[in-house]
Order: structure tokens, then sequence, then C-alpha cells
């Protein structure tokens, strides 16, 4: 077996379907690939999907259930620790690979065997994105994701894969990065080798509950800090901290009966936020619903994120 595939997925078949058409299409030699779908946590829907290929003879596809739900890099974890390929390469379940995605990735690993991966994602957006669409659009612009990469067998041995305290799906693709780095590894770029990410559709809302993977930014701050501040250097930006003590502030003052300073920190906080909403709608869509739910989640935003942060410094150890 030259290369396995390796899919996390969890109650979600019918993008998982989507993904296995577009596997069964490479123009790739199916003996030479195997493809291992690793269900976060039993799942029977996903489970009737893998088998409806099973004895289709067009793809070679094997489901794995974790025991219970442990998140994306578990599922990678065990997806590659049971893969016969010699090359290990990653997508996601709502992902859609071009093509001609594993015979580039093959042609790669025979030319630098000793390296590491990283393909192109392609993100289609409409023509007015909304915020969800905007920010998932940005994956574009990273250099490793796990939607589309590829990595030797021995090299995930060598660097331990996963690091599985990146329970939700972030950071883990970067903290696999800089391990790779770390242990001297080349990652090639490969722009050819493409995965297109259609963006789903997201519930109203959904940037505040974005704010929660914010956490992780702390356990690869501390594992990788020259990494993470060259790299990434993400944190919450100064007028999330501003909006945060102005509203700390309009209250307190308001409970002591300072009401005059109460209205003026309030004022300071409402100028902070409409200036955080419209940055936001900047490259956004300027529909009516759209811009109601980028005020309202403004306003939220900045304590959620300044919890969630100082929350995974905690966690981690890193205060």
């Amino acid at each position: 077996m030259e290369i396995s595939v390796v899919i996390p997925t969890y109650r979600r078949p019918l993008l998982l379907m989507e993904c296995l058409k577009a596997l069964a299409r490479q123009r790739f030699d199916r003996s030479s690939f195997e493809v291992l779908v690793i269900s976060d946590g039993p799942d029977k829907l996903t489970q009737n999907v893998v088998a409806s290929w099973e004895h289709t003879g067009l793809l070679d596809v094997t489901y794995f259930p974790l025991d219970h739900h442990k998140g994306p890099a578990a599922a990678r974890n065990a997806g590659w620790k049971i893969a016969s390929g010699e090359l290990v390469a990653f997508t996601d379940d709502d992902c859609v690979p071009d093509e001609f995605w594993l015979e580039s990735l093959w042609a790669a690993h025979e030319l630098y065997p000793q390296a590491a991966f990283a393909g192109k994602l392609i993100v289609p957006v409409s023509d007015h994105p909304v915020d969800y669409e905007w920010n998932t659009a940005q994956l574009e612009k990273a250099d490793f994701v796990t939607a589309n990469c590829a990595v030797p067998r021995q090299l995930l041995e060598k660097v331990g894969g996963f690091d599985e305290r990146f329970s939700m799906a972030w950071r883990e693709d970067s903290d696999l990065a800089f391990s790779l780095i770390q242990h001297h590894v080349t990652v090639v770029a490969l722009p050819y080798a493409r995965v297109v990410h259609p963006v789903r559709k997201a519930g109203w809302g959904v940037s505040m509950k974005e704010q929660k993977k914010t956490m992780f930014n702390a356990l690869l701050m501390r594992k990788f800090p020259g990494y993470y501040r060259k790299y990434i250097h993400q944190s919450p930006p100064w007028y999330f901290y501003a909006a945060v003590v102005a509203l700390v502030l309009t209250i307190g003052l308001w409970l002591a009966g300072h009401y005059n300073g109460s209205l003026v920190a309030a004022g300071v906080w409402l100028l902070l936020i409409m200036s955080f909403a419209v940055k936001r709608l900047r490259y956004t869509s300027r529909a009516l619903p759209h811009v109601v739910e980028m005020l309202v989640t403004s306003a939220f935003i900045p304590m959620l994120s300044v919890y969630w942060h100082f929350y995974g410094l905690w966690k981690f150890g890193k205060l």
C-alpha cells in the first residue's frame, strides 16, 4: 500500500459521502491506496455510509470508531496508527479532494521521501460572504492544514503524531507542523495537490461559539513559544480588553451611584463595539439579518474571547 487516506468524522454522513465520491474519482491506482474513516465515537449512520462502499469495488474503505468522543486529533492518531500506507494523507469529511490529489502527493513523496507535504486548500465563497464564510476562507492562507496534508508514516511515529489535548478542530495542525519543523523535517508546499473545502451553513451566532477554540492558542504557545510568536502571534486584540474594562466600569460606576461616569464608560464601550462590528462588515454581506447578527455578536465576542484566552492560560499552565 502506497497511501493511506485518514478522514476523521462524526455524525456527518452526507458530507462524508461526497468526500468518498471524490476519492473514488482519483486518478491513482485503486489498489495503491486505502481510505480509513475514523469516527470520533460510535456512529451508526457513518458506519452505514462506509458499508455501502465496501462491496462496490470502487474504493478500499474501512470504518473505525473511537470508543467515545475525543476530538479530531485523537481520531487522526487512531487512523495513522492502523494505516498500512507508506504515506499518510489527511483530509476532512467536509472536503472534496481534486481527482489528481493523491497522484500529486505520491509524485512529491517519491522526490522527497523524508518530507511532509502541505497541499492547496480552496474555499469557495459567495461574492458577498457572511462573517463565518469569510473567516473560513482565511484557511486558504494557512501554510499547513489537516484538511490537505500528507506525512510519511515513519515521520508521524518520530514526532508522535497529533497532540490529543487539542480536543477541538483548532491549532492541532499547527502543532503537528511545529513538531515536524522541530525535528528538522522539511514541509513542502504542493499547490497542485488541491482540496476544495466548501463552507457549511452555520447557525446564528456561530462566531460566539467559535471563541471557545481560542483557548488552544495557549497550549500551542506553551509548547512552541518561539514558533508561535514567529508564525501566529494571536491573542485578543487590545480593543477587546478595552471593551471588557469599559463594560465593567459601566456596571461598577452605575452600582456605585456615579451615573455620569457610568454613561461615559458606556459610551466608550459602545464606540469600541461599533468599531469592531464595522470592521467585521468591511468584507462581508450588508444584508440586514447579517448586519444585525454582527452588531449583537460583536457585543459579546470581546468578553468571550478574553475569557477563553485566560481560561486556556490557566488550563494549560501558562499563568
